[in-house]
Order: C-alpha cells, then structure tokens, then sequence
C-alpha cells in the first residue's frame, strides 16, 4: 500500500502481501487482510498510480468532450480529456499536459474542482479533477495507440446526452454536474435515462 508517511496508520492489518501482476498501466495485489470490526478477508486490488482529468470550458460556455474506443467495454466513450500521471508529475501538470496532448488546447487558467477515488471497491486510483479555461489551441499530440476525436457542446446538449445514456462514463458525468450546477441548475435532468446496456450505448450508429 502507498500510505503518506504523514498520515494517521492504515485502519487495516495487512497479514499478507503478494503482487501478482506488475504492468505498464496498473498493478495487482492479493492481500490477506484484517480490517476494522474484526473481518478477515482476502482482497484483490488494482494499484494504480493516479489520474487527472479536466473539463475545458471555451470563452462562449461551450465545453470540449473526446470520444474514442475503449477495448475494456468494447464502446466507442465520450469522455473528458484525460490520462494517468506521469512520475514525478503533479495534478496541474499532467491535466495541462492531457489537454495539449488529447485535444490541442492550452489552458491559462486551471481551476481543482475536486479530488475523488473512482473505484474504491477494488482499487485505489485517486482522479484529480479540474475546470481548464483561457484556452488557446496548440497542435494535438495523441499517443501512438490513440485515437481520439474531439467535439464541442454547449452544456445543454452535454446533459441531454447524459439523461439519453450516452455520455455513461463516471468522472464526465462528475465534472459536467458539477458545471450544471455552478450555471445555477441541472439543465433539466429529471428523468433516468432509457437504460440500454452500456456497451449497447457506445456503438456507432
């Protein structure tokens, strides 16, 4: 476990480590563990080194969305520009760095919005979310295995794909929330949305 030296002790006991898979995105722990209450468990858990995410905002309220494959749910996703850290990298730094890269755009002001774990139930990936304006363009620089194509929304057509299910992935709907509800209200998300399988919704049409 990555624990700050200057944080209160773990609440649980680790009996057991054993690392069973080391890779170039994520790692994978077994761990016998005793935690709180007396519960003795075996857990799996994804280690990850952390991520950032931003939300860019243009000067005309319009916000700026990517949409590539995601091989995990076989769905093409829109989603916020964003990416894991780079070691030795901070917050503002990787979020600045995934905007150039992902969608050609540089940010002169770089707002935290906020600071959440995405998965706790079985990893411990901690998202760093931000609001990017001033944004200027610079040329895109996607990595080799990315294919990604960039669109803009106002925030009334954004929410209207998240209440039609096809914005679904979690730190998007977060930020675009979020946004709603600093403009004063939720755009008129009171209704579910029509509840297809995801990796129905992400399909191309």
């Amino acid at each position: 476990m990555n624990h700050d030296p200057s944080a209160p002790p773990p609440f649980a006991r680790l009996l057991q480590h054993r690392r069973v898979h080391a890779g170039k995105v994520v790692d994978l722990d077994l761990d016998e563990v005793l935690e709180p209450g007396g519960i003795r468990g075996l857990r799996e858990v994804v280690r990850q080194r952390g991520s950032v995410a931003a939300l860019p905002v243009l000067a005309d309220g319009r916000v700026v969305l990517v949409r590539q494959y995601r091989y995990a749910v076989d769905s093409f996703v829109w989603e916020l520009p964003a990416g894991r850290r780079d070691p030795g990298e901070t917050p503002a730094q990787g979020a600045h760095r995934e905007l150039e890269e992902e969608v050609g755009l540089r940010a002169s002001a770089l707002e935290p919005l906020l600071v959440f774990w995405t998965t706790p139930g079985f990893c411990d990936e901690v998202m760093h979310l931000f609001r990017a304006t001033g944004l200027e363009p610079v040329p895109p620089r996607p990595e080799a295995d990315e294919k990604i194509e960039a669109a803009t929304f106002t925030l009334e057509e954004a929410l209207d794909m998240v209440k039609r299910g096809v914005i679904r992935e979690g730190k998007t709907l977060v930020a675009l929330l979020l946004e709603a509800a600093r403009r004063g209200g939720l755009g008129g998300l009171d209704a579910p949305p029509d509840l297809e399988s995801p990796s129905e919704a992400g399909k191309p049409r």
